[in-house]
C-alpha cells in the first residue's frame, strides 16, 4: 500500500524576499518547488499539499481597501479574501504540478479543493492578533498607515526586514471535506487543501457557518490534515534549510534532528520566534504528538537530499 506524505508549502514556495509578487515570479517560484517534490512521487508517496497565503491576502486586502477609496466597489472580509487567494494559490500550484508531471511523464491527477476550517468563536487568539499578512514596510510608513487606520494592529518582523500586518489566527478544530482528501489520496490523486490554513468559519447557534475575520495557521491546519488522513510524514517548506539555535547569532546552531522532548523545551525558553518558526514547531509536535511518525522542516531546493532539513522524532 502506498504511502502518503502531507507537504506545507511555505509562502516564500510563490513569493520570496524581495520579489515584488508578479504572476511571472509566482509562476517560476512554484515551479521550482514543485520540481523539487517530484522524487517523492517517484519513490510511491500520497501527496497532499497545503500551502500558505500570507504574503498574498495581505495584498488583496490592500487591493480591496485602496479599490474601495477611488471607486464604489465594497472591500470584502477576511474570510472572503482567504478563499480568493485560496483559489488562485491552488490554481497556480495545480499548472506547475501539472506541467512539471508531464515533463518527468508520470501521470497522476492533480486537485485543489476549495477548503472551510472550523474555529471556536470563543478562541481567545481573535484578542490577540499574531498572524502576519501582506507586505513588509518600513516604520515610517508604518505610522503614515495607522494615521488613516489607527485600529490596524503592525508587528516588528523577527527577522529584521521590517514591519507587518497581523490578524487573528485562531486553532482549527476540523476540516470540511477531509474524508474527501483522504480517499483521493489514496487514489494515487494530488490533493491541494487548507490553502491559507483553510477559509476560517464558525459554527453558530443555529448550527449554521459563518466565516470569520482570521488567517488560520497553514502549518498547523496542514499538520491537522495530515493526522486526519493518517500521512506517515510531514514536510513543512520554509525559507531556511534547517532549525537554528541561536538564529542569526554567532552562536548560530543547525539541528538535525529534534526529540519532541527538546522541542518543548526550546520553545519554552524562546529560541524559536512568533510568527516565523515557533508556529511551524508547534505544528510538527501536534503531528508527531498525534500518531506522525516524523515531521521535517526545510526548504524546498532540499528535498531531493535525503538527509534534508531538521527531522523532528519522538
Amino acid at each position: 500500500m502506498e504511502k502518503t506524505v502531507v507537504i506545507a508549502f511555505g509562502g516564500n514556495a510563490l513569493l520570496r524576499s524581495g520579489q515584488r509578487g508578479t504572476y511571472q515570479e509566482q509562476i517560476a517560484n512554484v515551479m521550482d518547488t514543485c520540481e523539487a517534490i517530484m522524487h517523492l512521487i517517484e519513490e510511491g508517496y500520497n501527496i497532499v499539499i497545503g500551502h500558505g497565503n500570507g504574503p498574498q491576502v495581505g495584498n488583496v486586502l490592500l487591493q480591496h481597501e485602496i479599490a474601495s477609496r477611488v471607486t464604489d466597489v465594497l472591500a470584502m472580509p477576511l474570510d472572503f479574501c482567504v478563499s480568493e487567494t485560496q483559489g488562485s494559490i491552488g490554481y497556480l500550484i495545480e499548472q506547475g504540478l501539472r506541467n512539471t508531471l508531464l515533463e518527468y511523464r508520470i501521470h497522476k491527477n492533480v486537485v485543489g479543493i476549495i477548503t472551510q476550517v472550523i474555529v471556536d468563536k470563543d478562541d481567545p487568539l481573535f484578542k490577540n492578533p499574531t498572524k502576519p499578512v501582506g507586505p513588509y514596510y518600513k516604520l515610517k510608513q508604518v505610522n503614515a498607515f495607522l494615521e488613516e487606520h489607527p485600529d490596524v494592529p503592525f508587528r516588528e518582523d523577527p527577522k529584521g526586514n521590517g514591519w507587518r500586518r497581523v490578524v487573528a489566527s485562531p486553532k482549527p478544530l476540523a476540516i470540511l471535506n477531509i474524508e474527501v482528501v483522504k480517499a483521493l489520496a489514496e487514489t494515487g490523486t494530488i490533493v491541494i487543501t487548507v490553502g491559507g490554513g483553510g477559509i476560517p468559519v464558525i459554527v453558530d447557534e443555529n448550527q449554521q457557518l459563518k466565516g470569520v475575520e482570521a488567517v488560520i495557521d497553514k502549518d498547523l491546519a496542514s499538520a491537522l490534515a495530515a493526522v486526519e488522513i493518517g500521512a506517515e510524514k510531514f514536510y513543512i517548506l520554509t525559507d531556511v534549510p534547517k532549525i537554528y539555535l541561536n538564529f542569526r547569532k554567532e552562536n548560530e546552531t543547525a539541528l538535525d534532528i529534534l526529540t519532541v522532548k527538546d522541542a518543548e523545551r526550546y520553545l519554552e525558553e524562546g529560541h524559536f520566534a512568533e510568527g516565523s518558526m515557533a508556529p511551524k514547531i508547534r505544528a510538527a509536535l501536534y503531528f508527531i504528538e498525534h500518531g506522525g511518525k516524523e515531521c521535517i522542516i526545510t526548504e524546498a531546493g532540499q528535498l531531493t537530499n535525503p538527509a534534508c532539513g531538521t527531522r523532528i522524532v519522538y
